[in-house]
């Protein structure tokens, strides 16, 4: 009896040994790609090749069509996705950039046209639905996606939208609305983790009057911060910006990917000398 006993404490130790690994990994099962540094969250490229297909305005329904960004491996698993819509009288385009960067880093990411260069806001926000529900149901790639993590981006209306798409569908991981325009200020009832990016210099959605309200309404509970870019104008995000960028991608890292290697990026409050006010509530780890 007693060798018995002791046979099968010896494979409930091995049992234990075997799973402990595998445990350990559920953990964080999203991580995507090696620790992060300071110079990879700034380089224009991530360690993921990546592919591109453009998508058609007459094969969908409710946005205008676009480019999806992926990355071309998924020995790592599946990935998490962003739609982004461009501004006022804008195409995707002038957000062309984001799209690679962002894939790049492990990110399947949508850039997308809208159904005309003047819909407003709340449009927007619809359509950048219609994006991510086309990415993922219907798109080539949307076995490359992981459904239940998905975030929203966009540009002055595109960034009013974003705050849209995200008190529309709480279930979003992240939202990242840049130099946002919206006549709606407060935005008391939205739950999704969001990141405000301002232009300190922006004559054409004023953080006075746009981005500060919107990020001060957010609940501190929703998890926020507000990024004000130094002497920067409303058109920042249309060519590359590395501050932009390196906290875009830690933001959604931390959130999309549950990733919390990319906190340290994020609080405390980064020292950073083209950043003219930031504040936060810091990421719950």
């Amino acid at each position: 009896m007693r060798s018995t006993t002791r046979i099968l404490c010896g494979l409930a130790t091995v049992a234990a040994l075997t799973v402990a690994p595998t445990a350990y990994a559920a953990e964080n099962p999203y991580e995507r790609g090696p620790d992060p540094t300071e110079s990879s969250i700034e380089a224009s490229r991530g360690s993921f090749a990546v592919s591109q297909t453009s998508v058609s305005s007459l094969a969908v329904i409710g946005f205008g069509g676009g480019t999806i960004y992926y990355p071309t491996s998924t020995a790592q698993g599946t990935f998490g996705a962003v739609a982004i819509s461009p501004g006022f009288t804008a195409t995707q385009s002038s957000i062309a950039w984001i799209g690679p960067r962002l894939a790049s880093q492990g990110f399947v990411v949508f850039t997308i046209d809208t159904n005309t260069i003047y819909d407003q806001p709340d449009s927007r926000g619809d359509q950048l639905l219609a994006a991510l529900d086309y990415l993922t149901q219907r798109s080539d790639v949307r076995s490359r996606i992981d459904t239940s993590r998905l975030a929203v981006a966009g540009h002055s209306m595109g960034g009013g939208g974003s705050l849209e798409a995200a008190q529309d569908r709480p279930s979003l991981q992240a939202a990242v609305p840049l130099a946002p325009w919206n006549t709606q200020k407060s935005w008391s009832s939205l739950r999704v983790p969001t990141f405000i990016i301002g232009g300190e210099s922006d004559t054409v959605a004023p953080v006075a009057s746009h981005s500060i309200p919107f990020y001060t309404s957010i609940p501190a509970s929703a998890e926020k911060a507000y990024m004000e870019l130094d002497n920067a104008s409303h058109f920042f995000p249309n060519t590359a910006n590395t501050t932009m960028a390196k906290y875009t991608i830690s933001w959604l890292k931390r959130f999309v990917d549950n990733d919390t290697r990319y906190e340290q990026f994020l609080c405390p409050a980064p020292d950073d000398r083209t950043i003219s006010d930031y504040r936060d509530t810091c990421p719950h780890a």
